[in-house]
């Protein structure tokens, strides 16, 4: 929420910020679930996606690569969901996206989707560089159910993830230079 004045009426009002948010998820594996995110938020977020950077961005040049995340995906949003599938752990640019939002010092939140395995200790594999940011404290790990539940539950999580402490990030992790 953004604090205004109503010109010639000395009110305060109240105004809803549409936030621009960037999804970073496995697009082989999980994109119905970008599409269900994005359909059922799209009044709420303008809903910013690499629309598969593997093909948009034909390069094997790393800082290019790392140049046009930054420029065409992160600047200009304020959070980067990760939809953390079965497989989304061993994707380099789910990875490079995590980074390029951590040094841009945006919010970070883990959505654990449905198809991520739960292993017997009841836990789930996430990207190495997200999971460093659960441990800090810094990014926010919420299940798919807990996230998408409504439109308030998930801009409290949004808004939660942007007013972190910004010390607490974590991105020490070499970049992960290929798929696993």
């Amino acid at each position: 929420m953004v604090s205004g004045y109503l010109f010639g009426s000395g009110l305060r009002v109240q105004t809803a910020v549409k936030r621009k948010v960037f999804v970073s998820y496995h697009h082989g594996g999980d994109q119905a679930y970008y599409n269900a995110f994005s359909n059922a938020f799209h009044d709420t977020y303008d809903v910013i996606t690499d629309n598969s950077l593997e093909r948009e961005i034909d390069s094997d040049n790393v800082e290019y690569v790392m140049r046009r995340i930054r420029e065409n995906y992160i600047t200009g949003s304020s959070c980067t969901i990760v939809l953390v599938g079965k497989d989304t752990h061993a994707r380099k640019y789910v990875d490079w996206e995590i980074k390029a939002t951590l040094d841009a010092s945006h919010g970070l939140i883990g959505v654990r989707l449905p198809t991520a395995p739960v292993s017997a200790e009841n836990t789930v594999t996430v990207p190495g560089r997200l999971h460093d940011n659960i441990q800090s404290g810094y990014a926010l790990w919420v299940s798919w159910a807990d996230f998408t539940g409504s439109a308030q539950a998930c801009q409290r999580y949004i808004e939660a993830a942007n007013a972190k402490d910004k010390r607490l990030i974590v991105n020490t992790r070499a970049r992960r230079l290929r798929n696993g």
